[in-house]
């Protein structure tokens, strides 16, 4: 009999691993909380081994069908150009494709739809109960399923995790930053489709990122522990206008406003996830859930691919799967922590907190156009 196992999140993480175990056999279900796929977002780096997995899935072709090729420039207060590079010609990021984060979640749906893995969306996990030999789930739905596996693939702010391993802040290592992201077409900046525009100052960067038929800005600020319930729709409102009101450098007045205006704005705290094992009875987490580095390593992605790869084929070789879980935890570990660990020197690049650290970021930029 087929084992049958739940994956909660259908994103990077949880779709290659549905893809890797439908291959191998198993009966998979991913459960996604939102009613779609959450194709928003700004381009994502497929990097490394990341590249050798999609491959393996027969996706890479498509994925460089879809790369996005664009120039990035780093601007003054006054718009006016500091540098220009191509992100994947600089050192760290040579030989890697950078594609919309929508069109990779496309492409890897897709590819998994043929094979007839079941996607349930608008529901999430309520909670869970181990036995030695089954988890059962309920749902927030009211729906209840016994699964040999759960599979917690669901982001920083698991469920998974919370249900089974315990509270996010027992883990979470916040890195002093806050984000926010929002849709701007309306801001004309000038440059053509395919640039991106990055405006840093002390402690703050802006960004505006034009691909396709559109344009995402997001706002970053250094800041201590804020007082902040992610419930509260407002909040990051007041927080934005505490940080950048009356800042009239560059786009920053424009892209303030979209932001307070808009019904779509996505707040969050930078942060890793650290843990000291993935797995616990038969859950195991990955992809951003277990060791999620920050967006600024720029390995999100590409960890979240190789680590769905690396567990399934765990579980693939080994029939007991306490082994697996071993083997997936003391494999990809090594690895996690040196890509989270070079999360100091990009903050350092992206978020100066002095005028010289400022400089060196802009001329580093301008050695490599």
């Amino acid at each position: 009999m087929k084992k049958r196992v739940l994956i909660s999140g259908a994103s990077f993480a949880g779709l290659t691993l549905a893809y890797w175990l439908h291959k191998f056999g198993y009966l998979v279900t991913v459960v996604e909380f939102g009613k779609h796929l959450r194709t928003g977002g700004s381009p994502i780096d497929v990097r490394g081994e990341a590249l050798n997995i999609a491959r393996e899935m027969d996706i890479l072709n498509l994925i460089k069908c879809n790369e996005f090729v664009h120039i990035d420039e780093v601007v003054d207060a006054n718009d006016h150009t500091l540098a220009t590079f191509a992100i994947n010609s600089l050192p760290d990021y040579l030989g890697d494709i950078e594609i919309h984060r929508g069109d990779l979640l496309r492409i890897m749906y897709e590819n998994i739809l043929k094979d007839d893995v079941e996607i349930i969306f608008g529901d999430s996990i309520a909670a869970l109960i181990q036995h030695e030999d089954r988890v059962e789930v309920s749902f927030e739905k009211g729906k209840q399923q016994s699964y040999d596996f759960v599979f917690g693939a669901d982001g920083t702010h698991s469920i998974v995790r919370k249900l089974a391993f315990g509270a996010e802040e027992d883990f979470k290592k916040f890195l002093g930053v806050y984000f926010a992201f929002a849709k701007v077409d309306h801001i004309q900046t000038g440059r053509a489709k395919s640039t991106g525009i990055v405006y840093r100052e002390l402690g703050k960067q802006a960004v505006i990122y034009q691909f396709k038929d559109a344009a995402n800005a997001i706002l970053l600020f250094r800041a201590p522990k804020l007082n902040w319930n992610y419930r509260d729709q407002l909040q990051p409102k007041r927080f934005l206008c505490d940080y950048f009101g009356g800042n009239s450098n560059w786009k920053i007045p424009q892209i303030l406003e979209a932001m307070l205006n808009t019904s779509e704005l996505y707040f969050d705290e930078a942060c890793q996830i650290k843990m000291p094992s993935w797995t616990k009875g038969r859950v195991a987490l990955l992809g951003d859930a277990a060791y999620a580095p920050s967006f600024f390593t720029g390995m999100g992605t590409s960890l979240a691919m190789q680590g769905a790869a690396i567990l399934a084929k765990e579980l693939q070789k080994n029939a007991d799967y306490q082994i697996a879980f071993v083997n997936y935890n003391q494999r990809f570990r090594p690895f996690v922590e040196s890509v989270q660990a070079r999360v100091n020197h990009s903050l350092k690049i992206q978020l100066p907190e002095t005028e010289e650290e400022l400089q060196a970021s802009i001329t580093a930029l301008s050695n490599h156009k």
